[in-house]
């Protein structure tokens, strides 16, 4: 099935919403090189409301950026790759691989990553100790979520632009 547009239209937005989540996974790790746990004694009170309705627009974004994914799927339908891509099979493993890590990524992004940072940020209700739990959980899914954006990144350009080497 040949829909020009719809290729043209998923593979702009498939870059466009990569570049913020991954921008995002590396911003992050350079802002925070290392785990420094919630310190005892924060004032949760304390937070200004400006600075909660920017964390929550840029976590917002990130989140739905990690939908990418879609527009990835879409491109594999569309050319008729996505089922031997997904099965690993032939030189579609490649970025089947990738899209295997991405949808990994994209799974630890909503179903660790994502609960836990609520609790963290105040967005939901929780006790000290359990928002002191919560930031080591996000620490290690943000963290492997950049880590894994590596292989993912050269698995798609290896996809797309190297086959011919396997």
């Amino acid at each position: 099935m040949q829909l020009p547009v719809l290729d043209l239209l998923a593979r702009y937005a498939h870059l466009l919403f990569a570049l913020v989540w991954v921008g995002h996974n590396y911003a992050n790790f350079i802002q925070n090189p290392r785990f420094v746990p919630l310190q005892n004694g924060v004032d949760v009170a304390a937070l200004n409301r400006d600075l909660e309705a920017r964390m929550k627009r840029e976590h917002g974004v990130f989140r739905y950026a990690s939908l990418v994914w879609l527009s990835g799927l879409v491109m594999l339908w569309q050319r008729g790759w996505l089922v031997d891509a997904l099965l690993l099979q032939g030189p579609l493993a490649v970025i089947g691989l990738g899209a295997w890590i991405g949808t990994l990524m994209l799974l630890n992004l909503w179903l660790v990553l994502w609960p836990h940072q609520k609790k963290l940020l105040g967005f939901v209700p929780a006790t000290l100790e359990e928002r002191i739990r919560c930031s080591r959980i996000t620490f290690l899914s943000s963290r492997s979520n950049t880590i894994l954006s590596i292989p993912l990144l050269f698995l798609m350009a290896t996809g797309g632009h190297g086959l011919h080497l396997y």
